[in-house]
């Protein structure tokens, strides 16, 4: 399949769900090796989940399939360029490429506050617009420690 197969089949996967009452305005899925691994579609309405956008789920189910939450060697086909929160989810599973077809721009003209949700993820804690206070950080520091020590997770 070609670079284009990939994306009609997200759109489809879009119109899908859509039409089934099961989801929102955008799906993903997560390629290796020319195979569909991962489907995902935007459910934050359905239910009740901020972090239900279509990235997120896609890249869950992949690493379910691979057993793995290293997704390099990866590609993601989204109908939408992904946020912030999800460019951060795509970085963490070392995806390789990511396909978009609307743009943040295009969420922008919709009424979607995307400028705000960049200002808000840059910022430094203390100039956020909710606020954060560090608590008990030396004790879950012990904590954190104590699991690296055991486990000697690769890579993260």
């Amino acid at each position: 399949m070609e670079k284009t197969d990939f994306m009609k089949y997200a759109i489809d996967l879009c119109q899908r769900k859509m039409e089934a009452g099961e989801g929102g305005y955008c799906a993903s899925i997560v390629v290796k090796n020319g195979e569909i691994i991962g489907e995902g579609w935007n459910d934050v309405i359905n239910n009740s989940d901020p972090t239900g956008h279509c990235e997120i789920h896609a890249l869950r189910a992949a690493g379910k399939k691979l057993g793995s939450w290293n997704l390099s060697g990866c590609e993601l086909y989204t109908t939408w360029e992904p946020c912030q929160m999800c460019a951060g989810a795509i970085w963490w599973a070392r995806i390789d490429q990511v396909y978009y077809a609307n743009s943040l721009a295009d969420a922008e003209r919709l009424g979607m506050d995307i400028d705000g949700l960049h200002r808000e993820v840059s910022a430094p804690t203390d100039g956020r617009s909710r606020p954060y206070e560090r608590l008990m950080g030396e004790e879950a520091w012990a904590v954190l420690k104590g699991w690296l020590d055991e486990t000697n997770p690769e890579g993260i």
